[in-house]
């Protein structure tokens, strides 16, 4: 089917970007179109926020259980079965996509289109088996996983944060290659359901982003919960013996898991876009943009993560909202800011 009018707005991508400007843009009384190829949420729905901040709680009552004599209350050991745990984290996803299913974002007037999409010229798209075109275009297609260049990888079964939500069964020893945000927020949540842990920095600390006096505060408890923290050990080879242990060489040291966990980043969807097609300037850092947002075609926008800027819902969000209002108000309004706060979800945030 190929529409005959064009849309005020067609946003690729159905994340937490594309749903925010999504939201908006009806509000300006426009024609709006939505092109998500996989699942409407994206990473913050589906493998991000909402799942991640769901096993943390549950880690968390567990740890509270077992040291409940903080609070003058008898200990006990919390019996831990993680397929309950995941399929109580899959009921929380589920009761959050109902508010953001194509259904209802259909009955609040956007135009919803399930499948790839990518540019036929500036101003007309395939998606999936439709083709529609375009007054402006927000590209909102977020990031995936980065998986570094370690030899023997391929050969090993290993997880990342879009994978690790299909386990159910607790790692007996998982071994978390990455010490950023997301791999120390789940090195803690499976310390505290209770996975023996050992979480591998490449640099001198965990957290590099963060306030050194913080990070190393983290790693204090870390350390006091039970995780075993290796710094300056980037990961440099990898192999999975005939029992499935996984073996890991980082920076001199030979550590042994069951599990592996590959926490390493990540990096912007660019690709399969024919951006080329559209005349959009990009690299594998990231869509280029300027400080309002446009790409190097004024009618085309881009925000969120696949710019290879800051990498949070809420700056995604607050991107793709002046994005919107750019492309269908009168002026132009900045879009992108170095004053941007953030909280990494471990315990203490």
């Amino acid at each position: 089917m190929t529409t005959s009018r064009p849309y005020d707005l067609v946003i690729v991508g159905g994340g937490s970007a594309g749903l925010m400007a999504a939201s908006l843009a009806v509000q300006f009384d426009a024609r709006v179109a939505l092109v998500e190829k996989d699942r409407i949420g994206g990473d913050c729905t589906w493998t991000g926020c909402v799942t991640s901040k769901t096993l943390r709680k549950a880690a968390k009552v567990a740890h509270t259980i077992r040291t409940a004599d903080r609070y003058g209350l008898v200990p006990a050991e919390p019996v831990v079965d993680l397929g309950a745990v995941m399929n109580h984290v899959r009921s929380v996803v589920d009761e959050i996509y109902q508010e953001e299913s194509p259904q209802a974002l259909r009955a609040d007037g956007i135009d919803v289109y399930m499948g790839g999409a990518r540019f036929l010229d500036p101003h007309t798209l395939a998606a999936g088996k439709d083709t529609i075109a375009a007054r402006n275009v927000l590209i909102a297609t977020g990031a995936h996983p980065y998986i570094p260049p370690i030899q023997g990888l391929e050969n090993v079964n290993y997880l990342t944060y879009e994978t690790i939500w299909e386990l159910d069964t607790l790692p007996r020893r998982l071994l978390v290659a990455g010490a950023g945000p997301v791999g120390s927020e789940l090195a803690q949540a499976f310390r505290r359901l209770g996975s023996n842990v050992t979480l591998i920095a490449s640099g001198d600390r965990i957290l590099p982003r963060d306030d050194p006096a913080a990070s190393r505060a983290l790693e204090d408890v870390f350390r006091s919960e039970g995780i075993q923290v290796v710094p300056n050990a980037r990961v440099e080879l990898v192999w999975q013996d005939e029992a499935g242990q996984i073996h890991v060489g980082a920076g001199g040291n030979g550590l042994v898991g069951d599990t592996l966990l590959i926490a390493a980043g990540r990096r912007p969807n660019v690709d399969g876009l024919d951006l080329e097609k559209a005349g959009v300037d990009y690299s594998a850092s990231g869509i280029q943009v300027d400080d309002r947002l446009r790409t190097s075609q004024h009618h085309i926008y881009a925000a969120g993560d696949c710019t290879g800027g800051y990498q949070f819902t809420h700056y995604a969000g607050w991107q793709a909202a002046m994005a919107a209002r750019n492309a269908l108000l009168p002026g132009a309004s900045k879009g992108v800011t170095d004053l941007v706060p953030w909280t990494t979800f471990t315990d203490p945030e």
